[in-house]
């Protein structure tokens, strides 16, 4: 099992930036796809990004719109999400996964609240 930790949640203006954090710990070779979902108040957990451990290929919600970035440094076993012009619609906790090569459970962090205001 793999144990996530994020960081680097916030208070932050509209157009603003912040970097989310997600520190990886336990059986962390057997990974195969990191990334990240969101949850704002009254809504579904939804899809930001991903990253394949393999050749680094990413893929992002529509709604990122190029604002966001994914990506991981393998050696530090954290992954990132740069988050650029910050709307208020993108309050919400964030909440890294990662998901194995083969069988086995998803991993969940335990979220960071990402707040931006008007």
């Amino acid at each position: 099992q793999v144990q996530l930790a994020e960081s680097g949640g916030g208070l932050v203006q509209t157009g603003g930036s912040l970097r989310l954090s997600c520190a990886a710990s336990g059986r962390t070779s057997n990974v195969f796809m990191m990334g990240w979902f969101r949850q704002a108040p009254g809504k579904e957990r939804e899809f930001v990004a991903r990253i394949r451990r393999s050749g680094g290929i990413t893929a992002y919600a529509d709604f990122v719109q190029g604002r966001f970035t994914i990506y991981e440094d393998t050696a530090q076993k954290t992954m990132y999400l740069e988050m650029n012009s910050l709307k208020p619609e993108d309050t919400a906790v964030y909440y890294c996964y990662s998901d194995p090569a083969g069988v086995g459970a998803r991993s969940w962090g335990q979220g960071t609240q990402v707040t931006v205001s008007s």
